[in-house]
């Protein structure tokens, strides 16, 4: 299986929260997965604001990007194109998502993902209606 995580789902392989046992599922059932370029950009941002707030200690902070970078080797990472850019653009007209949501969408797509997996409803909406099998994680 082709599985696309988008940022707030790949970021639960590295951080406790609900819905990480899912995230962990699915990887171990994809023979391949695939990412968008902006994945660990956010992922590294989310990550630095959680240890300026203080819920993260620079122990786990180190940890998570340690893992992350691990995964990502293995991960085929999906750049952004004209064609991306594009199909975003059509994700962004017919949804109500964020710029960097519709890019991931837009991602799985020219990716041609067997599932999509996110943790935002709106994404997952947007994500089905352009014809990709979704999962909420």
């Amino acid at each position: 299986m082709r599985l696309f995580l988008d940022s707030s789902a790949f970021a639960k392989r590295f951080l406790d929260e609900p819905g990480s046992q899912k995230v962990e599922r699915l990887c171990l059932q994809a023979d391949e997965l695939g990412l968008s370029v902006i994945c660990v950009p956010e992922i590294i941002s989310a990550l630095n604001r959680r240890l300026r707030e203080g819920h993260l200690t620079r122990q786990e902070y180190a940890h998570a990007k340690r893992c992350m970078a691990f995964d990502v080797r293995d991960a085929d990472i999906v750049n952004l194109t004209p064609d991306i850019i594009q199909l975003s653009i059509g994700v962004l007209e017919r949804h109500p998502l964020r710029a960097m949501d519709a890019i991931h969408v837009a991602c799985a797509l020219a990716w041609a993902a067997d599932l999509f997996a996110s943790s935002d409803l709106r994404q997952v909406t947007a994500a089905k209606a352009a014809g990709l099998r979704t999962e909420q994680a």
